[in-house]
């Protein structure tokens, strides 16, 4: 993946690689913990918050056409479950690997004269900055990668009612008496019913009551 911004080696995500040298075989471990940046995760879904530690195991390897990095990152990962909307809270870990590619080497190591020719190509391949990679794009889509993309509280969250929106987990008894819509209408008139029965039974009583007192 070409880039045309000069990277700047004050950035945590930023690696120097000078000091593995290009000879092939040349191996180099770091450990480093850095504040997660934003948007790092499934955006509204789940994602390592802002600022949170992150934590980088780091393997390179100098190849022929360029620099192995093989790693880990573990953090914690905050989200919302999908089925009751509670809170959910994980420990991440994403793996990755990538070869970062010396801008005068092609893909079998051989020096060509002018890098860059091929835009095409250039597309799909991570370059190396005088000595120095960017590990964001990697580790991003690792995290995405490594995310469920419908996290829930627990595997067998019951969800919520479809009824009134409360939490069954905290309820397991919790239903509604169903209704029938092909009975709706006739218990409708049934009440419609017995609301003018009682009215009757009120006027007969009323002319009972009044013939009593003639």
């Amino acid at each position: 993946m070409a880039s045309n911004a000069r990277l700047d080696h004050r950035n945590p995500l930023v690696f120097d690689t000078h000091e593995l040298g290009r000879r092939p075989g040349a191996l180099q471990r770091l450990t480093r913990t850095i504040d997660a940046p934003a948007d790092l995760g499934i955006q509204g879904v789940i994602g390592v918050p802002e600022g949170t530690p992150v934590e980088l195991e780091l393997r390179l390897e100098s190849v022929m056409e360029g620099v192995l990095v093989t790693g880990t990152a573990r953090a914690r990962a905050e989200g919302e479950c999908v089925r009751c909307l509670e809170p959910v809270e994980l420990e991440l870990e994403a793996d990755f690997q990538e070869l970062f590619s010396y801008p005068d080497a092609d893909d079998r190591g051989r020096v060509i004269a002018e890098p860059g020719d091929d835009a095409e190509d250039d597309e799909d391949r991570f370059f190396l900055e005088d000595g120095l990679f960017d590990l964001e794009p990697l580790l991003r889509d690792a995290v995405v990668l490594a995310l469920p993309m419908q996290p829930v509280c627990r595997e067998d969250c019951p969800g919520l009612c479809s009824e009134c929106g409360a939490r069954l987990a905290d309820d397991p008894d919790h239903h509604h008496d169903a209704v029938d819509i092909r009975w709706a209408a006739l218990q409708g008139l049934a009440g419609s019913l017995e609301d003018g029965e009682k009215d009757e039974m009120s006027g007969a009583e009323a002319g009972v009551d009044e013939k009593q007192e003639k």
